[in-house]
């Protein structure tokens, strides 16, 4: 016993089917519990208690559980065993991409045939219907005129005379033939044997009328034809049955067709419902009908039963002839009422080899030529399909023998031994990724030394950005009449703007915004040399500058040293001396625009000298504008360049504002950011503290800028008057 349950588990081991993982347990509990479920069903069902009836739902429920759960296990095997070879995994590909759309198409074409037999069976029958209704229609109105002609000539024996009309045309012998002048019935002709009254005319048809027809439950074919004669209107009605005799003809050399007179019943959606019908003991079908803006569904409530059945099935005609059942509805008028919401159905069960035989009745010996030719294609076809896979599999070998030895050649790279090379015996694009392969071998050293390389570089960048940060003012002394705040966000790893706050005394601060030409560290260099220059200038303890060459100025010429000498310390001089001094010390491609100014809190006044930075705005609490354009050119570009100077009153809640072009220039489907969006929500936003005003504008930005990168540096700085 012991033996067989571990030869058991070893073998289902073998097959990954042993529960290790919780869906593997989870699907064996559930089988065992079914298993047990059924056996406990069958013995109660064999000892005859009540119990056993009510364990068949959970079998059921508990058997899908399972096959679920084992399919899951199947696909989890299949791709853990079958499919971990690329071999495999390109077969199970070419199966999908060349054999199972075949198939599909195999089937569609099938199903397609099908469908059409059906409905060529039932157009068949319908077809007929129509044939006789259209002759029953001609009969109806040559009699009418015939019987018009001899009321016309004055024919007193009017019985007789359309009795004789009657049993001129031998097709009239089954039909019932009523005819009124005005409203009296002059004529009721019935076949022998048959007594019926003559039916009434309803006042809802419209004359002439043709048509299906349903009189106290029964079918019949009506026609009727109106006619003037001598002021008076005469009205002639043909009916025949639609029964079994009728049937019979339509089935002829067809098959079996059936009549289903009633159990089929019209039933109109009303609004709202939609298209969701419910199903009772039948099935539901939604239609159109020709009335616009109504929908009516088909519903066959009660089992159908045929009324007439007429024909027999035909015998296979061959080994491969199958039988084709289908069926169709024919409209119905009811004979009282008027409506048609109670058509007849009619079903036909015939062979594929009888419809064949009506359809290709009218090709003659040319029927068996398009025969061979369909036959021709469908083998030519299967021959190709063949040849694909064969080609397939060949190729499939190709590939997987390349990927073997590419695979092998990664447990060497993996191992560290970059001297393995793949062996290329092809001429074609394996080859070619084998030759690159081998080029990448002996580039991986390389590029292992670069990534070194270029990890050290990413951590001075680290560094870079942490010296950067010092240079940006960490704790702004404010002053009593001034409070200010800055900000500024790189675009990559270090940042090419600039801003600083350097106070003086205790009424007077400098205030200093630039954007340097260029990004990276180039720009972070140049900055950090107008940062010190700035401060280096602004902080001598003398009212007039230093010889120039005293602060780096190089050498310079004689003109341009003796100018400088006596200049006041002002925001010109300053731009005057850092023009210089970038002029002589940087490439000539490099500059950098800067607004230098100078605050007053005893004067509340703001000195400044403008070198091609955007201007700086003064926003009033009246909702007036001043832009701080006076000054220059850029700084650095031109040598002996001069800077003119400017000034400004800042009253009480004026609030200075001064950004590089990363706020205003970024893009989206809307156009630029722009000057006048950021004044406004400066503007709405004056109140807030300007922290806050400077995270509302970054925020805008943002969104403005969407999932996009930030394309430059932004840097905002904002000063207000108290």
């Amino acid at each position: 016993m012991n033996s067989s349950l571990r030869y058991f588990r070893l073998k289902l081991a073998d097959l990954g089917l042993l529960p290790t993982s919780k869906v593997a347990r989870i699907a064996w509990y559930v089988l065992i519990l079914d298993v047990g479920l059924f056996i406990l069903q069958k013995l109660g069902g064999w000892l005859k208690y009540s119990f056993a009836d009510s364990l068949g739902g959970w079998v059921t429920f508990l058997s899908l559980i399972a096959i679920v759960l084992f399919l899951i296990l199947a696909m989890r095997w299949a791709r853990a065993r079958m499919l971990w070879r690329l071999r495999n995994r390109l077969i199970v590909t070419y199966v999908f991409i060349g054999v199972i759309p075949v198939v599909l198409l195999v089937a569609l074409a099938v199903g397609s045939f099908y469908l059409f037999a059906g409905q060529f069976a039932t157009y068949v029958v319908t077809t007929g219907l129509d044939s006789q209704l259209v002759s029953l229609e001609s009969a109806n109105a040559a009699m009418a005129q015939q019987v018009a002609a001899q009321l016309k000539r004055g024919v007193k024996d009017d019985a007789a005379a359309f009795e004789d009309v009657r049993r001129a045309d031998k097709l009239l012998a089954g039909r019932q033939i009523c005819i009124w002048l005005d409203s009296k019935v002059i004529l009721n002709s019935v076949a022998e044997g048959d007594n019926s009254a003559p039916p009434s005319l309803p006042s809802h048809l419209s004359i002439p009328f043709r048509g299906v027809t349903r009189d106290h439950d029964r079918l019949y074919l009506r026609s009727i034809e109106q006619v003037p004669v001598n002021r008076n209107t005469l009205t002639v009605l043909s009916s025949e049955p639609f029964d079994q005799k009728m049937l019979q003809g339509l089935a002829e050399n067809l098959g079996e067709v059936s009549l289903y007179a009633v159990g089929l019943n019209l039933r109109k959606v009303e609004n709202g419902q939609g298209k969701q019908t419910a199903t009772k003991n039948g099935s539901n079908v939604a239609i159109i009908l020709d009335k616009p803006q109504e929908e009516y569904v088909l519903d066959t409530k009660d089992s159908l039963r045929p009324t007439y059945t007429a024909g027999t099935i035909p015998a296979p005609a061959a080994g491969i002839d199958p039988q084709v059942t289908f069926g169709t509805t024919v409209p119905v008028v009811d004979w009282d009422t008027g409506d048609r919401l109670r058509p007849a159905g009619v079903g036909v069960q015939t062979r594929v080899s009888k419809i064949y035989e009506r359809l290709f009745a009218a090709l003659g010996d040319f029927a068996q030529a398009v025969e061979f030719g369909l036959l021709f294609v469908a083998l030519f076809f299967a021959v190709i399909e063949l040849i694909a896979l064969i080609i397939g599999t060949q190729l499939t070998r190709t590939v997987t023998g390349a990927v073997a030895q590419l695979y092998d050649a990664t447990t060497h790279i993996n191992r560290g031994d970059f001297s393995h090379r793949i062996p290329v015996k092809s001429n074609d694009q394996i080859a070619a990724l084998a030759n690159s392969f081998n080029s990448m071998t002996a580039s991986l050293e390389k590029l292992i030394a670069e990534q070194k390389e270029k990890q050290k570089l990413e951590n001075e960048l680290v560094i870079a950005q942490e010296v950067q940060a010092q240079l940006f003012p960490r704790e702004i002394s404010q002053l009593a009449s001034l409070e200010v705040y800055g900000f500024c966000r790189p675009a990559s790893t270090v940042s090419g703007d600039y801003y600083d706050f350097l106070t003086l005394d205790s009424e007077r601060m400098v205030l200093a915004v630039g954007d340097i030409s260029g990004k990276g560290i180039s720009a972070a260099l140049l900055m950090a040399t107008i940062h010190s220059a700035v401060r280096a200038y602004s902080l001598q303890d003398i009212p007039a500058l230093r010889e120039p060459l005293g602060v780096g100025a190089g050498s310079g010429s004689g003109v341009v040293s003796s100018r400088l000498h006596d200049l006041d310390v002002s925001p010109s001089a300053l731009l005057t001396l850092l023009n210089h001094q970038l002029y002589e010390s940087t490439p000539s491609e490099k500059y950098a625009t800067l607004f230098l100014g100078i605050y007053n809190g005893a004067e509340k006044s703001l000195t400044y000298a403008n070198g091609g930075h955007l201007p700086p705005i003064i926003l009033s609490e009246d909702g007036s504008i001043r832009r701080l354009e006076v000054g220059g050119t850029v700084v650095g570009l031109f040598d002996s360049v001069s800077y003119t100077e400017g000034g400004v009153q800042l009253r009480k809640g004026d609030i200075f504002l001064a950004y590089s072009d990363g706020v205003t220039e970024p893009e989206n489907d809307f156009g630029e950011f722009g000057e006048q969006r950021l004044i406004q929500l400066v503007r709405e936003n004056r109140d807030l503290p300007l922290g806050r005003i400077s995270e509302t504008v970054t925020a805008a930005v943002d969104d403005w800028i969407g999932a996009n990168s930030q394309p430059d540096d932004v840097t905002l700085v904002l000063a207000r008057a108290r």
